[in-house]
């Protein structure tokens, strides 16, 4: 039986994965999508729609992320409504009752390689990411991943 030989990694190899490893996410994150904690739902399936995102993060009145809010969530609340009822209730209902996804978030500083991974564990698209005071400043998703990582593979 064959075995394998013993390969030590060359040093091109170390500084191409310290490299990697040194890509934070405040560095390649993209600008959030998000609304008031006191916005309509309405302005949320607006928003939503117009823009053709699939999440919107809640904020507070200071940025921090509340949770956020997808639009399968959004559209399985619309069908628990009969369709005979007015659509008022989207008006007066604040985006934070509809919040049901918890907000996930990452730091500025934190390796994209560990939101990844996070993302991954969790089943996420995209995660926040937040500067020191915990205000949402951008996103990174698996498009940010595919998009700066293979750089360092080639």
């Amino acid at each position: 039986m064959a075995t394998r030989p013993f390969l030590r990694k060359s040093s091109k190899a170390k500084a191409v994965g310290k490299k990697v490893r040194e890509v934070l996410c405040g560095n390649v994150m993209q600008h959030p999508h998000s609304l008031l904690w006191t916005d309509s739902m309405a302005t949320v399936l607006d928003v939503l729609t117009k823009h053709d995102w699939d999440h919107v993060f809640i904020v507070d009145q200071d940025g921090a992320p509340m949770g956020r809010i997808h639009a399968v969530d959004l559209l399985k609340l619309v069908a628990k409504k009969t369709v005979n009822r007015d659509v008022a209730w989207m008006h007066s209902i604040p985006a934070q009752q509809a919040l049901t996804h918890p907000p996930m978030t990452v730091r500025a500083t934190t390796p994209l390689l560990k939101a990844g991974a996070l993302m991954l564990t969790h089943d996420l698209n995209q995660i926040g990411v937040v500067d020191e005071e915990g205000a949402l400043i951008g996103v990174v998703g698996h498009n940010t991943v595919a998009r700066v990582l293979p750089r360092f593979l080639l």
